[in-house]
């Protein structure tokens, strides 16, 4: 096991701890999660998402405004067109550290299982 990391952190308030919950919430919703990692091939339109997720055009405009609002997705006008693009670069790379981190754990769940 890694050797934890010691840092001279702040304390952090109740409200702090509540709002940071709430943001790794609106991570924790699978159709939010399709629609950031179709993002990472580049700024798409509502439509764009739509095909690139299966999701309805309702669905995919909910949960993007839900991104927007947690600051994790941008939003910009062109014309009649609303693009979307990923606001905050840290959370594809949270994102590849939990996927890899997974990888791993399943990779070593299957060598102990006596698979490949």
């Amino acid at each position: 096991m890694p050797a934890a990391r010691k840092k001279n952190l702040p304390p952090v308030s109740e409200e702090a701890l509540t709002l940071i919950a709430s943001w790794f919430r609106t991570l924790a919703e699978p159709s939010r999660l399709k629609i950031r990692r179709a993002r990472e091939e580049g700024a798409k339109n509502i439509t764009e998402l739509v095909t690139a997720t299966g999701l309805t055009q309702a669905n995919v405009s909910r949960h993007v405004q839900s991104l927007v609002d947690a600051g994790m997705v941008g939003r910009r006008r062109e014309g009649l067109t609303a693009i979307c693009f990923i606001a905050d670069p840290s959370i594809t790379e949270l994102c590849d550290n939990v996927c890899n981190n997974l990888l791993k754990r399943l990779s070593q769940q299957v060598k102990k299982l006596g698979g490949a």
